[in-house]
C-alpha cells in the first residue's frame, strides 16, 4: 500500500509515461509493453489516431488540458504551486495522451500515469482508475467484486488506515504539489447486465459498515494531505471501436460536441438560473411511461442581488458543456425518481426506481432480475455502495440538446458515459454534493454572483462531526428529454413557471436549445 501511494504521487515512476512517449516511433508493438489485454478496441483506436494529423491530435488534447487549466482559474486556485498531474486513460489513446503530456509540461506539470488497482486489498468493487485496457470478462469482475469478505475485519481496516497515513506522511511533498486528475474516458461497449449467481460472495452487514467507515476515514486522511480546495480536475470522453461501424464518424461528432462554444450557452443558462433562483421548489414530472414526480426544495437566498443557488456549467473541468446545477435542500425534497434505462458505473439498470423522503432514499428497486430481492440487493450493493440510504447531492438541468440528438441518431443513448448523459436532460445525483471537501472555496458565476448553495443538511455536519458529512460517492442519474413531462419553477406565492414541457425548453430565452431537435426532424 505504501508503494501504491507512491505510484500515484511520484512521476519518477514513469513506466506508463515512457510507453506513451514512444507511441509514434514505429508500429503499435508498444501497446504490448503494458502487460494488459490488447484487443479490438485498443488496436483499432491506436490505428485510427495514428492516421490523424499531429495538428488535429494536439487540438483534441488542447480541449482537455485547457479545461484542466480553466478549472484552477474558475476556482481561484494558484496552479503555479503544483508540479504533478495524474493522467487517466484507456490503452490505445496514447497519441492524445502524449500531446497532453507535452501541453501539461508547458504548464509546469509532470505526468503521473499509474495502472488501475488490481489487488483486492486496494481495489474497490469494479472500479478501474488509472490506465486501463478493455475488461476481458465483466461478469467475472462482478462475481468477485466482494472477495474481500474473505478477510475484511476491523483489525485489517485499522492496519490499512495506519499504513495509508504513514504513506501520505512519507510522500507529503508529492501530495502538496499534486494538481489533480485529468481523465479521458471511453464509451461504446455493450451495456453490461450482470447475472446474479448463487455462489457469489457478499459482504456481511458488519463488513459493509466497516467499508463505509474505512472510506470515510481514508477520505479524511487524503484531504489532510491533499485538501479538496487546493486541486482541480478535468474529464472528457471519446468512443471506442466497439460502438459499431460508425465509430470514426461518431468520434468526429464527439470532438464537435466537446468543443461547443461557451458563449452560446452562457446567456441561455443565465436565463434558466435567473428563474430558478426565484423558486421555493422545483417540480419534475415524467411522461411516456416515466413515473418521476419529484419536489426539489431550494435554498433561500439571503442576498439575491449578489448570490445564486445554481452554477453556470460551461466547458471547463467537466467536458462537454451544458448544465445548471445546485445542491438542493434535503428537507422538503420528496417524491419518486424513475428512469427506464440508465448506465451507471459500468452497470446497466432497467426501470430504476428510487423514492425520497426529506432528500434521502427511502426505497429502491429496478427490473434487472426476475426476483425482487435480487433487484433490491443489486441497487443497494452497487448504487448505494452497501448503505441503507444516500441523500440527493445535486439537482441539475442539462442543456446539451446537440449531444442528445446525436445520441439518438446513432442509437447510442445507453452507451454514453454519464459525463455526457448528465448534460442531456435533468438529473439528480445521489451521494455527496458537487462541492464536497471544498465548500469554503468562493465561486462566482460569469455574471458575478456568488454560488452559495454548496451545502446540504448532511455536508454541513463537517463543522461538527466530519465522519457524518460525506459519503465519498456521487452518482448522476439522468432522465432523458423524451421522458420529461415538465420541469416547473414554483415560487413562494404559488406561481409556476415552466422551464421544460413535453421534452422541450419553453422558458423565454431558451428556445435556441430546441434547434437541434428541429434539425433532426
Amino acid at each position: 500500500m505504501d508503494y501504491r501511494v507512491r505510484e500515484k504521487m511520484d512521476p519518477i515512476l514513469s513506466f506508463a509515461t515512457d510507453i506513451v512517449m514512444k507511441c509514434e516511433d514505429g508500429d503499435n508493438s508498444y501497446l504490448y509493453e503494458y502487460g494488459e489485454y490488447i484487443g479490438k478496441n485498443e488496436l483499432e483506436t491506436e490505428a485510427f489516431l495514428r492516421r490523424m494529423s499531429s495538428e488535429k491530435v494536439a487540438s483534441i488534447a488542447r480541449t482537455y488540458t485547457e479545461g484542466f487549466r480553466q478549472g484552477f482559474v474558475a476556482a481561484g486556485i494558484d496552479m503555479s504551486k503544483k508540479k504533478h498531474v495524474n493522467i487517466r486513460y484507456s490503452i490505445g489513446m496514447e497519441r492524445i495522451v502524449k500531446a497532453a503530456i507535452l501541453q501539461f509540461r508547458d504548464m509546469g506539470l509532470e505526468p503521473l500515469c499509474f495502472r488501475y488497482d488490481t489487488n483486492r486489498i486496494n481495489r474497490t468493487r469494479m472500479n478501474r482508475i488509472g490506465y486501463v485496457g478493455t475488461p476481458v470478462n465483466k461478469q467475472m469482475d462482478y462475481d468477485h467484486q466482494m472477495d474481500q469478505t474473505l478477510f475484511l475485519d476491523r483489525k485489517l481496516m485499522e492496519r490499512k488506515l495506519e499504513v495509508m497515513r504513514g504513506a501520505y506522511e512519507k510522500y507529503r511533498y508529492e501530495a502538496s504539489v499534486y494538481a489533480g486528475p485529468a481523465c479521458i474516458e471511453i464509451f461504446g461497449e455493450t451495456p453490461f447486465e450482470p447475472v446474479s449467481k448463487p455462489g457469489q460472495l457478499t459482504l456481511s452487514k458488519k463488513q459493509q459498515e466497516l467499508g463505509v467507515e474505512y472510506t470515510n476515514e481514508l477520505s479524511q486522511i487524503v484531504n489532510e494531505y491533499i485538501p479538496g480546495d487546493e486541486y482541480s480536475f478535468t474529464i472528457i470522453a471519446y468512443p471506442m471501436p466497439e460502438i459499431g461501424d460508425d465509430y470514426e464518424e461518431i468520434f468526429e461528432q464527439i470532438i464537435r460536441i466537446n468543443n461547443l462554444e461557451s458563449d452560446v450557452y452562457r446567456p441561455v443558462h443565465q436565463m434558466i438560473i435567473d428563474e430558478l433562483d426565484q423558486a421555493e421548489w422545483v417540480h419534475v414530472i415524467g411522461q411516456n411511461g416515466n413515473q418521476t414526480d419529484m419536489k426539489v426544495s431550494m435554498h433561500v437566498l439571503e442576498r439575491p442581488e449578489t448570490e445564486t443557488n445554481f452554477e453556470n456549467c460551461l466547458a471547463d473541468v467537466n467536458i462537454p458543456l451544458g448544465e445548471v446545477f445546485t445542491s438542493p435542500k434535503l428537507t422538503g425534497t420528496h417524491g419518486v425518481l424513475n428512469v427506464s434505462e440508465v448506465y451507471l458505473n459500468d452497470l446497466k439498470y432497467v426501470d430504476l426506481r428510487l423514492t425520497f423522503e426529506d432528500g434521502k432514499i427511502k426505497t429502491y428497486t429496478c427490473k434487472n432480475f426476475d426476483r425482487e430481492e435480487d433487484n433490491v440487493k443489486f441497487v443497494k450493493d452497487n448504487l448505494l455502495g452497501g448503505r441503507d440510504t444516500l441523500p440527493i447531492g445535486e439537482f441539475a438541468i442539462g442543456t446539451n440538446t446537440t449531444a442528445y440528438v446525436l445520441a439518438n441518431k446513432y442509437n447510442m443513448v445507453y452507451k454514453l458515459p454519464i459525463l455526457i448523459v448528465e448534460k442531456m436532460g435533468p438529473h439528480f445525483a445521489v451521494g455527496d454534493t458537487c462541492y464536497s471537501w471544498s465548500e469554503e472555496n468562493i465561486l462566482h458565476n460569469p455574471d458575478g454572483k456568488e454560488i452559495v448553495a454548496k451545502d446540504n443538511e448532511c455536508s454541513i455536519l463537517r463543522k461538527t462531526d466530519i465522519s457524518k458529512a460525506y459519503f465519498n460517492c456521487h452518482t448522476d442519474i439522468t432522465i432523458p428529454y423524451d421522458e420529461i413531462g415538465g420541469i416547473y419553477s414554483v415560487h413562494a406565492d404559488g406561481t409556476r413557471v415552466v422551464i421544460i414541457e413535453n421534452g422541450r425548453f419553453v422558458l423565454p430565452g431558451t428556445e435556441i436549445l430546441n434547434e437541434p431537435f428541429k434539425e433532426a426532424e
